[in-house]
């Protein structure tokens, strides 16, 4: 059982990640019109959750098609066991996730000013009694973080099948519903998308074995709030040197891509921070290293951007931290960019042309090889 020290640092560093759903969640749209109101009020909220829940099979499977399309050759191209990825277990998983998400978004809060929950123009003068995010985070997230436990145990990879499944679903159920009904409900699907993405959960653990004092822990205290803020600004430096870029998803610029963009500079972020916690590279070399060889091809990601992220990440890392906090994570920083380096990366290209089994062991070896 962990102390109530250590379980105080677990709920400081979820609750400042549960903020960024309310400081992040914004809209071109003026949340002042009769159906907007129409939207947040109780009826209104659970008109949503059934509209949702009846296409969500269809939709669920429409979403694993993609994926199968997707990503059917990596498994073989991979080595990857065909029976660690199974549909049916996946589909059970989703469907508690979703209906206990649905669930929360249709249950009666303290009635509050909507700018407290949500950070929307005019928010201020509508009031709801929505269940902020953030909620959801705390009452979901260890769901989603056993369940990613469970499909990364045995694979990593297995994870970015799933992830993958749950993104699209989201994307597709977002498409069902009117403006303002995306607006609020995408707050909540990217709760589960971040749980799924991102090792969060490892990160807390991680931290509850750190003692106040440690200067790692207060280097991931400083660099959490500003994560997402982070992620855009690196993402809109990445395209202003690659504006042309295409990626399987559309342009660069598109804003459905620079929403998924930004996730995975925020997932880079939260990765880092888990190796700098636990003092070794496992994280790294094990998991998102894996992750990006099987997924990053096939979604037509360019290395180059790649490298170029570590690259201002690094810069922010040493501007918002002290030189000795600096100095617990910027080895892990070092160390991802010796992984992405085009020296390791010239073996994948020999690895497709002869088509190895051992596509990211080679390349992991070829990273030991430089160090």
């Amino acid at each position: 059982m962990p102390s109530a020290a250590d379980r105080a640092t677990v709920d400081c560093l979820a609750q400042q990640w549960a903020k960024r759903y309310v400081q992040n969640l914004k809209s071109g749209a003026e949340p002042q019109s009769q159906q907007s109101s129409s939207v947040l009020s109780l009826a209104g909220r659970q008109q949503t959750a059934d509209k949702l829940m009846q296409v969500l099979r269809t939709v669920s499977v429409q979403a694993w098609s993609l994926v199968e399309n997707l990503l059917a050759k990596e498994v073989q191209r991979h080595s990857i066991e065909p029976r660690l990825i199974d549909p049916w277990q996946i589909s059970s998983d989703y469907y508690q996730v979703y209906s206990k998400t649905l669930e929360l978004y249709t249950r009666s809060g303290t009635m509050q000013p909507l700018s407290q929950i949500v950070n929307l123009p005019n928010a201020e003068n509508i009031l709801t009694d929505l269940i902020p995010p953030p909620r959801l985070a705390t009452q979901i997230g260890s769901r989603l973080s056993s369940m990613r436990k469970k499909y990364t145990q045995q694979d990593p990879r297995v994870i970015g099948f799933v992830s993958m499944q749950f993104h699209y679903t989201s994307k597709m159920l977002l498409e069902q519903l009117s403006k303002p009904e995306q607006v609020l409900m995408s707050a909540y699907f990217k709760v589960i998308d971040d749980y799924l993405y991102m090792p969060l959960y490892r990160a807390y653990d991680a931290a509850a074995l750190h003692q106040p004092d440690s200067i790692a822990l207060s280097a991931v205290h400083q660099l959490l709030p500003a994560c997402s803020s982070t992620a855009q600004a690196i993402c809109q430096r990445v395209l202003r040197v690659y504006p042309n870029h295409r990626c399987y998803s559309g342009a660069l610029a598109d804003p459905a891509v620079q929403v998924s963009t930004v996730r995975d500079v925020e997932m880079f972020q939260v990765y880092l921070w888990v190796a700098a916690l636990e003092g070794s590279v496992s994280v790294l070399q094990n998991e998102l290293f894996p992750l990006c060889v099987m997924l990053y091809p096939t979604l037509k990601v360019n290395w180059e951007l790649v490298r170029l992220m570590l690259h201002m990440l690094d810069q922010h890392i040493r501007d918002r931290l002290t030189p000795a906090q600096a100095e617990t994570i910027l080895p892990y920083s070092d160390v991802l960019r010796h992984m992405f380096s085009p020296e390791v990366f010239g073996e994948l290209e020999k690895s497709q042309a002869s088509e190895s089994d051992d596509l990211w062991e080679n390349m992991l070896a070829a990273w030991q090889n430089l160090n």
